[in-house]
Order: structure tokens, then C-alpha cells, then sequence
């Protein structure tokens, strides 16, 4: 069993690992050896913070032990994905693959006869939407019917929060420039408006209206925010999302959680101090992603809380 998308989950698996990431954050001492001998590699193309902390320290912390590969100091780029992928077999028992592209992870699990969990691509981020799944069932005791506003670029976190509303009946709404959905992904967006759980507008304030969760991301990757090549994208992305911001003005006197998955570009999607607003739950779910990993872990493992 892998994890490359939640739309390949059930909402029973979602709700489980969820409430087990709950009970590890209550009690971290839960399992404490309940993979040991076992070793998670964690394989990354880009850039981390969270994922890689989380993995790391996830796996020790059941009583396992973690292998850090950087694609560039492996063999990864030289050889065939799916040949790498099968010797890595050998040796680890769990992998997380943070790639650029979604066909690679696909490829990697193809591959693989142990656990492949998507770290990030292009398309999906399924580890940070199971942690957030689990701060707002914190914050507010419930996932069905919880109505979610997402706030700008329609990217992986997006897609990911539309699949989990899919699953467990939570609403999501995205108010952005941009309404019209990747084309990879609009079939999974036509589902959400079936079913009633996915919109998408230009008109902010109207997206906010009654919601109860108010959610951003970086409106540029962090691996092209710096990037020469792609300083006009850039550009164009800044006038055009510039309105779209998480400001004190624009959530003045709302009764919602505030979110982000985190790194912030402070003064861009989001105005820094709303980082640490009374309604912010943004700690609380970076937090997360170590218990919400620990449980993603024992799941695949077999292992139940």
C-alpha cells in the first residue's frame, strides 16, 4: 500500500490515520517500538524542512531509524527511476519521495514492493493535508461539513485539500485570479462540484463568507522563487495575487482559523503578523506533520493505534 494520492484512500483510512496522529500528539510516547529494526529513506529532489523533520524524527521516535538521500549525491538521475527504486528495496523498509514531478512518484511506487509515500510533486502533497486534516478536527471537533476557504495559486495543496474534502465532507472553496483548474486536475475538481464540495471564484470577500477555516500557500514554488528563469512568471504571479493576501484588514472581525502550510513568504500571500493572530492555528500544524507522520507510518505498517 502506498501513499501517492488521497484520491487512492478511503475515507476510513483518512479518518484513522487522523485520529491516530491525535492520540500520538496526546501521548508521543505511544509505539515506542513498534518499528524498530525498520528503516524509512527519505528521497528528495527539493527542498525541505517539514517533510524531512518530520520523517526523521517520526520513524526514531517509533523506535526506527531514518536514511536522508539527496537526489543529486545518488545514482537517482543517472539510472532508471524504477531500477534505483528496486535496489533502494533492498535496504529500507519505507519510502518518502519529495519530487518535482507527480509521473516520477507514480513511477517510484510502480516500482516498488515497500510503502511509497509522496512527499510533495507538482500535483499532490497528501502528507500535509493528513496533518491539517488533524489540527482543524483539533480546532473544531469535526471534518464533515467543515467549510474551508483556500486562498490563491491552485497548486498541490489545493488539489490535495479538494481530494480530502472528496473523502471525508469537508467544503472547499478557492477564491484566485486563476479559477479554471490545472487541466491534470479538473476531472477531480468536476467531482468536487458533483458533489457539492468544491467551488471555485475570483470573488474573495464572497469566499469568506461563514467559512469557518481560511487557508494560503506560496504563490510561487519555492524552488523558482529565486530562480533567474523564471523572473518573469514571477512577476506577472505578484500584480496578480497581490489582492489576494491574508491581511488584518481583510479578516477583521471573522470567526475562522487561519492556515498555512508553511514557508510563508511573509508580504506576499500572507501579512507576517497574521502568522501569529489569536486565530492562527499555523504552529499547530506544522506541529502536526510529526504525529500525523508517526501515524501515516504505523498505518502502512499494519500497525493500529
Amino acid at each position: 500500500m502506498h501513499l501517492v494520492t488521497l484520491k487512492d484512500w478511503s475515507a476510513a483510512q483518512i479518518l484513522e490515520v487522523v485520529a491516530a496522529g491525535s492520540a500520538l500528539r496526546k501521548n508521543p510516547g505511544l509505539h515506542a517500538r513498534a518499528l524498530a529494526g525498520r528503516t524509512l529513506a527519505l528521497l528528495f529532489q527539493k527542498t525541505s524542512t517539514r517533510t524531512r523533520c518530520a520523517g526523521e524524527i517520526s520513524v526514531a521516535q517509533l523506535g526506527g531509524r531514518a536514511l536522508y538521500l539527496d537526489w543529486r549525491s545518488t545514482n537517482f538521475g543517472l539510472a532508471d527511476l524504477g531500477d534505483e527504486i528496486r535496489v533502494l528495496n533492498e535496504y529500507v523498509d519505507f519510502i518518502v519521495a519529495r519530487f518535482l514531478k507527480h509521473d516520477d512518484v507514480r513511477c517510484a511506487a510502480h516500482a516498488s514492493r515497500v510503502p511509497v509515500m509522496n512527499g510533495c510533486c507538482d500535483r499532490y502533497h497528501p502528507l500535509q493535508i493528513l496533518a491539517d486534516l488533524q489540527t482543524i478536527h483539533e480546532a473544531l471537533g469535526r471534518l464533515e461539513g467543515v467549510r474551508l476557504t483556500y486562498v490563491g495559486a491552485h497548486n498541490n495543496v489545493c488539489n490535495s485539500l479538494i481530494a480530502a474534502g472528496l473523502k471525508v465532507g469537508m467544503q472547499v472553496r478557492v477564491a484566485t485570479p486563476e479559477p479554471e483548474p490545472p487541466a491534470a486536475d479538473a476531472e477531480l475538481c468536476e467531482a468536487g462540484r458533483r458533489a457539492g464540495l468544491y467551488s471555485a471564484t475570483t470573488d474573495l470577500r464572497a469566499a469568506l463568507e461563514g467559512c469557518d477555516v481560511v487557508y494560503t500557500d506560496t504563490w510561487i514554488d519555492m524552488e523558482y522563487f529565486d530562480d533567474p528563469a523564471f523572473a518573469a512568471e514571477k512577476e506577472r504571479r505578484l500584480q496578480l495575487y497581490l489582492p489576494y493576501q491574508l491581511n488584518a484588514r481583510l479578516l477583521e472581525g471573522r470567526d475562522l482559523r487561519l492556515m498555512h502550510c508553511l514557508p510563508a513568504h511573509r508580504g506576499y500571500e500572507i501579512d507576517g503578523e497574521m502568522l501569529d493572530d489569536p486565530r492562527s492555528i499555523i504552529m499547530a500544524q506544522a506541529q502536526n506533520r510529526l504525529h500525523s507522520q508517526k501515524a501515516v507510518l504505523l498505518h502502512l505498517a499494519g500497525t493500529r493505534s
